[in-house]
């Protein structure tokens, strides 16, 4: 796209007002520069810096237009030509912009090399995007220190060439202006990747002239939120019923939203969802599906070619909206159960040579693989598409944690890393009992920033694109409580994305995050209340000593290995479980947590309790009952309690509660049994039975 032709309709988000108190040099600065040279002196800027820039005509223009809508102190040359005139009130400093082929500088187009002197600044770079990253550093250090920069040169480059953000707006849809106002701040970070979810079983996002059904009817639904539609039987309706809710991008609107991204020099990837969580589709089309009937699965019948005739078809209107070289076709969670049974799909399997629906699946996918091949472009899929084989131009997006993605680049398949353990943005990032609604885990903003997608050690590293931040929108559904749940991870993520490993210390980053979070507050962004984070479960952080320590446990019905939190000494080793039911916690699946602890011999007891999680969306429920007996010789036990919950079943909002016993008596052997509520597939979940 031609940048000359998009006058930039944007001030960066780092301009305006602030405090401009000199503070050790350059703190302010995120993501992390690769490297940074402090000098003596400072620049003042008591005058508009002149505007110098050397570069082909095309990227003068368009860095111009940028410069002077930025917010920066800076007037252009007096001369057309970007030139500085030799007046004598052109001896001022100015900016100099100067894109050159230099060996001395980064090799990637995406470095720069910043110098700050009393005489001024000189930015240099390889490429028009170094130069654009190399005036957001500017910006941030103009907004940090005013009028008076610190003199320093900044080298700097990005770790990976993908820095991206997924944005979910299918569970609920965010208007043009919203998803423009993310990719000012993804500027802001140098993240340079928007992966837009735009269809899913909650609503289809994107006007196909082809196929007006999917804007008419699956693009709306009752239920303003994804929590009341799933409630009232996932139902689709026509836009003009009064009670509809939902919305979709026409196509102007995506033309616009991908050329002001491409003017931030960020990159929109369109998802368009196959063959699986597809329900929207299969609703208003339903001759697609193995059923022919509507509301009886998310999948497409892969052995129907209407079907491929429907992708091919709508993947053509997505190819013209979007640019991008990589396109993404979902290819997660198919559950392949209709398959297995389809006339239509057993055809087709037959015909193929396909042995299972794995490889039905894999056939679907390599098929429109192929044909994003012919029009240029490259297929990009969750790591579900490594199942059955994958064709070798695909890339791999590896969400099911770092197995799928480190398995694609050891066999030489290019990989973006996106675990669910550091890159889901849509769990909880502090306490769960008091935060906003969220859908699973507990995902802080350390560990965020802990995450290093390439490891040294990692065979294949060098297949690694880069690392992706997702925010999936089920419990989202306002743009406030998104930029709530986005930032500051997103900045976290930035830095794992830009910034080399080495040196990375999350104090360090600590204090930059609180910073930027107050300038985007600023800004106009609402973000979560960093500086009074309330941190890790306090139970967590200290082993508890009780008489049980160290004890044995017996148990009636085994622990589930997925969730051992440590196996036979897991409920008695002192250590309390997280905020996350995943670290510390012992899972049982479908049966009651019964066990029996032996202390040794008779002891006095005076207490005897254990926590347990009800965290809905995972499947995890409070106990229905406890009961705790004891007994001196272990075949006699004695009642000490019986304890019923009083906490609904239905309710979504994580909870943590203790149920014990308190009082006097005494005994040798703990019998603690927790009963299951019952529900098929669910779990209870606890962490150590405390005994004094």
């Amino acid at each position: 796209m031609n940048r000359f032709l998009r006058l930039l309709p944007v001030m960066l988000l780092l301009t305006g007002t602030s405090c401009r108190t000199r503070i050790p040099e350059p703190e302010c600065l995120l993501p992390r520069p690769t490297s940074i040279e402090h000098q003596r002196g400072a620049l003042p800027l008591n005058f508009p810096l002149r505007l110098s820039i050397e570069a082909p005509d095309t990227t003068a223009a368009t860095l111009r237009h940028f410069v002077l809508a930025s917010g920066l102190p800076v007037e252009p040359a007096s001369r057309p030509d970007d030139t500085p005139s030799r007046s004598a009130a052109d001896e001022r400093p100015a900016l100099h912009l100067h894109l050159e082929n230099n060996a001395a500088l980064p090799a990637s187009e995406e470095g720069y090399r910043l110098t700050i002197t009393r005489r001024g600044i000189a930015l240099r770079s390889r490429g028009e995007a170094g130069l654009f990253y190399g005036i957001q550093t500017l910006l941030q250090l103009h907004d940090r220190y005013g009028k008076r920069l610190p003199a320093l040169e900044i080298t700097d480059a990005p770790r990976f060439s993908y820095r991206g953000l997924h944005l979910d707006v299918s569970r609920h849809f965010f208007d043009a202006a919203f998803v423009k106002k993310q990719l000012r701040m993804m500027a802001t970070l140098k993240l340079n990747r928007l992966h837009w979810h735009l269809t899913d079983g909650a609503g289809w996002r994107v006007a196909i002239d082809r196929y007006p059904e999917l804007t008419g009817q699956a693009a709306w639904r009752h239920g303003a939120t994804w929590q009341a539609w799933r409630d009232g039987g996932g139902r689709y309706c026509r836009r003009e019923d009064p009670q509809a809710a939902g919305g979709y991008y026409t196509k102007a609107e995506i033309r616009d939203v991908v050329a002001f991204a491409d003017s931030l020099h960020i990159t929109i990837i369109p998802e368009i969802e196959f063959p699986a969580h597809s329900e929207e589709v299969l609703a208003v089309y339903p001759a697609l599906s193995c059923s022919g009937e509507p509301y009886t699965t998310g999948d497409f019948c892969i052995g129907n070619e209407a079907t491929f005739e429907f992708l091919e078809n709508v993947l053509t209107e997505i190819l013209e909206l979007f640019p991008s070289t990589m396109i993404h076709i979902g290819g997660d969670e198919a559950s392949k159960t209709a398959w297995a049974t389809c006339p239509k799909c057993r055809a087709r399997m037959q015909r193929e040579g396909l042995t299972s629906t794995d490889e039905l699946q894999s056939y679907a996918i390599r098929r429109i693989g192929r044909f994003l091949a012919e029009h240029g472009r490259r297929m990009i899929g969750w790591d579900e598409i490594l199942d059955g084989g994958l064709a070798p131009d695909a890339v791999v997006m590896s969400w099911r944690g770092e197995e799928g993605g480190r398995k694609a680049a050891a066999a030489g398949h290019d990989v973006v890393m996106t675990p669910g353990s550091h890159c889901y943005l849509d769990g909880y990032q502090d306490n769960p009992t008091r935060e906003p609604q969220a859908f699973s885990g507990y995902l802080p903003l350390r560990k965020v920033y802990s995450y290093d997608p390439a490891p040294t050690a990692m065979p294949g590293r060098e297949h690694i694109l880069g690392v992706q931040a997702n925010l999936w929108t089920e419990y989202i559904p306002t743009p406030e409580q998104a930029e709530y749940m986005l930032y500051p991870r997103l900045f976290a993520l930035s830095e794992v994305a830009w910034s080399t490993p080495e040196g990375k210390e999350y104090a360090d980053f600590h204090r930059r995050a609180l910073w930027l979070t107050e300038r985007a507050r600023a800004a106009g962004y609402r973000t979560f209340d960093l500086m009074h984070e309330e941190g890790e479960r306090r139970e967590s952080l200290t082993p508890i000593d009780h008489l049980a320590r160290g004890c044995r446990v017996d148990y009636a019905a085994p622990w589930s290995e997925r969730y051992a939190a440590g196996g036979a000494g897991a409920l008695t080793d002192g250590v309390r479980g997280s905020w996350s039911y995943g670290t510390c916690w012992q899972g049982f699946l479908e049966c009651d947590v019964d066990v029996t602890l032996d202390l040794g011999e008779v002891r006095p007891l005076r207490e005897v309790t254990a926590d347990f999680i009800q965290w809905y969306s995972a499947w995890i429920w409070l106990p229905r009952r406890v009961e705790i007996s004891v007994s001196d010789d272990g075949r006699q036990f004695r009642t000490l309690a019986t304890l019923g919950n009083d906490y609904p079943e239905e309710a979504e909002r994580p909870a943590y509660r203790a149920f014990g016993w308190q009082g006097s008596d005494h005994g040798r052997y703990i019998r603690y049994r927790a009963l299951h509520n019952g529900r098929p597939g669910g779990w209870l979940f606890t962490d150590e039975i405390v005994v004094h």
